[in-house]
């Protein structure tokens, strides 16, 4: 079957980049058409990254998978598109050491067979953060209980993937602050999106306990693996000063922060990467850690849409949001580490039961126009940003 999208493009120049100061700013109307996903005459993301001349060693774009896709038709679409990948949820807490005494390495070990196989870099998504087990944001831990499933977590997680060749990154604490750039805490019972760790304290400067041993045992315990300081949220400057902050606090004490993430959970609703302040926000974060010498980034991108089915306007709204943070990266990486992972292959109803159409291929495994437009932006490195916003 063949699918076909009209793709409309804004040319604007990345206000970051002076070199861009010339680029056309018509309006254009392309044609994309995709054959079959089977037909292997078609080039994929893969491809471009090779046959562009892209730095393999600082430059990666893939996605993340979950323990039940392996051995599925999306992991036949993910190795055809791929060589970097995040296991989503097999490498947390709640799944490893929810509670004392209780070790659950099966889906992780699976995980890591699956990348050294087909050679995979893999960035493990295990930090200290709101994935946290049940029994973790039970109102009745102390704060020993809580340092000590942490640590013993932490302690073991750091042995195990320093040893493993497939492994590049790891993210060590994630969500520590809010939007508003106050510390994430809990709250009260054990349903709720909230980060227990915080209870284990504060040290003496008023930063969380728990960033800190996070990091001391990653470092001390993982010395081959990148550590990074990931991050939600949009682009937030008051959330954003306090993780540059935490950062630069951390590395001042001497703990290694080699990397800072963020997740770019993006919506169709919410004004980000199709408008030019937030863009210019981004390409400054990234410019801010790249010139403190450490990696930049993206590490759950995904884009949802508030329709069902989706409207080609909204999917064509996807594909440029999706694409407009690539060419941020694009216009970067001669400064330093980039990365850029989807948090996702294949559309799916998600574990709160929205249908949001996040990914880069349906629930029928017809590949959409974000990845059409993934790759045809690799394929000319293109910075241009089409702003609809």
């Amino acid at each position: 079957m063949i699918k076909n999208y009209i793709l409309f493009f804004l040319f604007v120049p990345v206000i970051a980049c002076s070199e861009q100061d010339d680029l056309d700013t018509d309006d254009v109307t392309e044609d994309i058409q995709e054959d079959e996903i089977g037909d292997n005459t078609i080039k994929t993301v893969k491809d471009f990254l090779i046959e562009g001349g892209y730095n393999l060693d600082s430059f990666y774009v893939g996605a993340a998978l979950n323990y039940h896709q392996l051995n599925t038709q999306v992991e036949n679409l993910f190795l055809n598109e791929f060589t970097y990948s995040t296991p989503e949820n097999c490498a947390k807490q709640s799944y490893i050491h929810p509670e004392p005494n209780v070790w659950n390495w099966e889906r992780f070990d699976s995980y890591i067979r699956f990348s050294e196989k087909n050679n995979i870099t893999v960035r493990i998504h295990g930090p200290i953060s709101p994935q946290a087990s049940r029994w973790a944001k039970n109102d009745s831990r102390t704060k020993n209980e809580l340092l000590s499933n942490m640590t013993e977590y932490m302690t073991e997680l750091s042995k195990k993937i320093n040893v493993l060749p497939s492994v590049k990154w790891m993210d060590v604490v994630n969500e520590t602050i809010t939007r508003s750039g106050e510390w994430f805490g809990e709250k009260e019972g054990d349903d709720k999106w909230e980060n227990p760790w915080k209870q284990i304290g504060l040290n003496e400067d008023g930063v969380p306990i728990y960033i800190e041993e996070a990091f001391q045992i990653a470092d001390s315990l993982a010395p081959n693996v990148s550590l990074v300081y990931n991050q939600h949220g949009g682009m937030e400057k008051v959330m954003w000063n306090k993780v540059k902050e935490t950062i630069l606090y951390l590395r001042n004490k001497g703990f290694r922060v080699d990397g800072l993430g963020w997740q770019a959970h993006l919506k169709d609703w919410n004004i980000l990467s199709l408008n030019r302040e937030s863009l210019d926000y981004l390409s400054d974060l990234i410019d801010w850690t790249h010139s403190n010498g450490m990696d930049f980034h993206v590490t759950e991108i995904d884009y949802a849409i508030d329709e069902v089915p989706p409207s080609e306007t909204s999917l064509i709204r996807q594909a440029n949001g999706y694409a407009n943070i690539l060419k941020v990266l694009i216009s970067k990486m001669e400064n330093g580490v980039v990365t850029y992972g989807t948090w996702g292959v294949v559309d799916k109803i998600d574990h709160m039961g929205r249908d949001q159409s996040k990914f880069l291929f349906d629930k029928t495994y017809n590949i959409k126009p974000s990845l059409l437009l993934l790759r045809e932006t690799l394929s000319k490195k293109n910075t241009n940003l089409v702003i609809l916003d």
